[in-house]
């Protein structure tokens, strides 16, 4: 199974429609199992359980615990050995936590049952501070019973003798008993993979066992979660690719779950949290989540962390050539290219992506940017700009030399009759603008300088604008470049915008005073 995801991939419109018609849920998750058709669930008798603790299940916890209590209808052992559970903060995680510990408690006798969080003091009050206190304040009270001494702790539950307990984050964790449901909470804290060590081999006795993980994001050092998330989406993206070809393709022992705001969705963009905060509309409003963007406004990463279900990364230090600081203000909604525009390409360094810029002057003498294209790979950047050159019919189309990745397009690109002009001959509209390490550098130059003196709009598109914050540059002699292998995020789109401003103001006036000379002769 491959391991290589796109935050770009999108379920199909049938998985939406399906889970809006089970279970009214208008906010479905960019990763997520579906739900087997042919299936049994014990997911409603757990709808019932969080009832009964004055919760309500909201239409993503009933979607959650339908497809994770999915039982095989030959062996009668649930469908699902793991269950990943990625949501962002305040949707409800804890409700489903403590519902799916007590269905277990209830429903067979015997049962083991061991929480962990980020450590076990704050598994020990969650265990108690929340988890007993929802239990003892319902109609099931009367059914459990609490034992607090210190590595004793425990919820029990005389009827069917089945225990909830605690444990702590380390290898020793889990070990004792069988174990028939290993929950690890706030997945985020851990940095390995002891804990899920610990409880593996504890559970392989037990065929009805199931390990349960669920977090919010988390950073860069989270590395079990973000390889439980990297695994997870390659798992649900084959999935459908699979089910796409045969309905009755097998499908995992893992069930995954994930709400995820990609980096192009807007974080102050109502819509975005629609699409990615499950209980929004159900136990948080539009205006709570506007007030922790404003309240968290000097750390956008810690609301993207929180809300959006992103992975925080260390703030990156500044590169004194890049004035990043004056990009929102050049922003303009409403600016857009004229018909004398400058279109260029460029290629990241691991040709993973290829990205086309577009520069035109404005009315009013600033140059207009715009990302007008960014796809994966590079097999679609000819047939593209053979297509804008015969609509739009460009003053050029620029390109950085051989020495760059896109230089590898030249000849693709000449073939496809984008020529370059012949020696001492005036550049016409259409010709390819072939770009030298000289030009490179100049070109990053004077975009700076229209950063810093207002000479330049733009849009305001988020992959532009990632690669303005994540832009690293490496000296050339006394100047400098964009440097695409130590910048934090693909930098093709300012590459491309560079480069075709660069055209545009230099190459530029050359092909409109052809055209005016020619017209004085016509």
């Amino acid at each position: 199974m491959t391991t290589t995801t796109s935050e770009t991939w999108e379920a199909p419109t049938e998985f939406a429609e399906d889970l809006l018609e089970r279970y009214g849920l208008t906010c479905p998750p960019r990763w997520g199992t579906p739900r087997h058709p042919g299936r049994p669930s014990l997911g409603p008798k757990l709808w019932k359980v969080m009832e009964r603790l004055g919760a309500p299940p909201m239409p993503w916890q009933k979607y959650v615990s339908d497809v994770a209590l999915e039982l095989d209808p030959e062996t009668g052992l649930f469908a699902h050995r793991e269950v990943g559970l990625s949501v962002s903060r305040q949707q409800g995680k804890t409700e489903l936590c403590l519902a799916a510990q007590v269905h277990r408690s209830l429903a067979w006798q015997k049962q083991n049952i061991i929480y962990a969080a980020q450590h076990r003091s704050m598994a020990r009050q969650r265990w108690e501070d929340e988890f007993w206190e929802k239990i003892s304040s319902s109609p099931l009270a009367s059914r459990a019973r609490i034992r607090k001494s210190n590595g004793n702790e425990a919820i029990i539950w005389p009827g069917t003798r089945s225990r909830m307990g605690i444990t702590s984050n380390t290898e020793k964790a889990g070990h004792g008993p069988p174990l028939d449901l290993g929950f690890i909470d706030e997945a985020f804290a851990h940095e390995d993979d002891r804990l899920e060590q610990a409880f593996s081999p504890a559970m392989l006795t037990r065929p009805m066992a199931q390990l349960w993980w669920a977090s919010a994001g988390g950073t860069t050092k989270s590395t079990w979660l973000n390889k439980k998330r990297e695994v997870g989406r390659a798992l649900i993206e084959e999935l459908f690719a699979l089910l796409a070809e045969d309905a009755a393709a097998p499908r995992p022992r893992t069930a995954y779950f994930e709400w995820y705001a990609p980096e192009t969705m807007p974080r102050d963009d109502p819509a975005t949290w629609r699409a990615t905060l499950p209980a929004l509309g159900f136990t948080v409003t539009e205006e709570i989540i506007a007030a922790e963007l404003e309240k968290m406004a000097g750390d956008p990463g810690g609301f993207d962390r929180a809300y959006l279900n992103r992975t925080r990364k260390p703030t990156p230090p500044v590169d004194p050539n890049v004035p990043k600081d004056s990009w929102p203000g050049l922003a303009d909604s409403g600016t857009k290219a004229t018909s004398d525009a400058v279109f260029a390409v460029d290629v990241s360094a691991d040709r993973s992506h290829a990205s086309i810029g577009v520069a035109s002057r404005r009315p009013d003498g600033r140059v207009h940017i715009e990302l007008a294209d960014r796809r994966p790979g590079t097999a679609w950047v000819v047939p593209a700009l053979v297509r804008l050159k015969k609509v739009r019919d460009p003053l050029l189309i620029a390109i950085a030399s051989s020495g760059a990745p896109a230089g590898s397009l030249i000849d693709d690109l000449i073939k496809a009759d984008i020529t370059v002009p012949e020696d001492k001959e005036a550049p016409h509209r259409g010709h390819l603008a072939v770009m030298r390490t000289n030009d490179i550098v100049e070109a990053c130059g004077q975009m700076a300088d229209a950063m810093t003196q207002d000479a330049l709009r733009h849009m305001d598109q988020a992959p532009l604008t990632a690669a303005v914050n994540g832009a690293r540059t490496r000296k050339v002699g006394d100047a400098w470049v964009l440097d695409r292998t130590k910048s934090l995020t693909d930098v093709s789109p300012l590459a491309a915008v560079t480069f075709a401003r660069w055209a545009l103001l230099t190459k530029g006036p050359a092909v409109l005073d052809d055209y005016d000379i020619a017209d004085s002769f016509g």
